[in-house]
């Protein structure tokens, strides 16, 4: 079995697997664990939810090699109905990345949350700042162009980490940069990461078929009768439809606003379209200075191989 010392180095190591769904981050991180002596701390903002299985791909027994569970961390930790954000995310990462490393083994975060990864290799405390209702209600009559106008108006060291890809997100900057216009945030001490992320790209037309494929199974499996049994335990419709995804479309079908057949077309549209955002959020934090080692997860072949090799390249060493 592999241990590190991070002695060796102020700063411990992490390992980040990234990638938009239905990319097999999972599967790879799974098989990198075991190969390396590592513990999985997920990066998905809806696996957290107790009851949410289907819909989410937690797909737990793809933790299972050869007999041996590799363990995992930051899935089933709420309750379904429940909130969670970010910064929550942030507190029950460091802990249980204190909790891994402590027994010398290698933290590996995988995910496709990238706000979620990106807060914790950027490091960003932006996400305490409390919501201003009044600033928002002024914002939200603005259109998109106006928006970013004002966030313009803001000193750069703000504005420099902000995401600009929705109207939403804009209007979330411009308050978090007011906010800080008048006051100063106190630093939370972090570990210091030393880390490796590998990001796993396909082309687009593989990754629909496999989009497409991974929904027909997931209905099959029970996927409508999991939304159901989320009613009934009291989740409600609204929070249900705010998880988005397979738990809005097939609340919409439940409803009778739309057939089988239909629920099939138009969930497989918004979960490509929703790999598109993700794909262009890892951009982003590759613009804001994450250095992302993106490997072809077509090939299928060699990409364990390639895998390790960048761990043996930029982890191995200081462990």
């Amino acid at each position: 079995m592999i241990s590190f010392d991070h002695t060796k180095t102020d700063k411990k190591p992490l390992l980040v697997i990234l990638g938009p769904t239905a990319s097999g981050k999972t599967k790879l991180a799974v098989n990198l664990s075991s190969a390396i002596n590592g513990e999985i701390i997920s990066a998905d903002s809806r696996q957290v939810f107790e009851g949410m299985d289907i819909g989410t791909g937690k797909d737990l027994d793809e933790y299972i090699i050869d007999g041996r569970k590799i363990s995992y961390h930051l899935i089933d930790i709420k309750s379904a109905g429940d909130s969670y954000n970010v910064n929550e995310f942030k507190e029950d990462f460091y802990e249980a990345f204190e909790e891994i490393t402590e027994r010398q083994v290698l933290p590996v975060l995988c995910g496709g949350s990238g706000m979620y990864i990106h807060s914790i290799l950027q490091d960003h405390e932006y996400t305490a700042i409390p919501p201003n209702a009044t600033l928002r209600a002024t914002l939200e009559v603005l259109e998109v162009p106006e928006l970013r106008d004002i966030l313009s108006r803001y000193a750069h060291e703000f504005t420099a980490h902000a995401d600009l890809s929705s109207r939403k997100r804009l209007i979330r900057a411009i308050e978090v940069s007011d906010y800080l216009t008048g006051h100063t945030l106190i630093k939370v001490e972090r570990p210091a990461l030393n880390s490796c992320v590998i990001g796993l790209a396909s082309a687009i037309n593989l990754r629909r078929e496999r989009i497409i494929s991974r929904l027909d199974l997931r209905l099959r499996q029970g996927l409508i009768e999991e939304v159901e049994a989320l009613i009934k335990r009291g989740v409600s419709k609204e929070k249900l439809i705010f998880y988005g995804l397979e738990y809005k479309f097939v609340v919409s079908y439940l409803s009778g606003e739309m057939d089988y057949g239909t629920l099939q077309e138009r969930l497989a549209v918004a979960i490509c379209q929703f790999a598109k955002r993700q794909m262009t959020f890892f951009r982003k934090m590759e613009k804001d200075g994450v250095k992302i080692n993106w490997i072809n997860s077509d090939r299928t072949d060699d990409l364990m191989d390639q895998a390790l090799s960048l761990y043996d390249k930029n982890l191995k060493r200081i462990r």
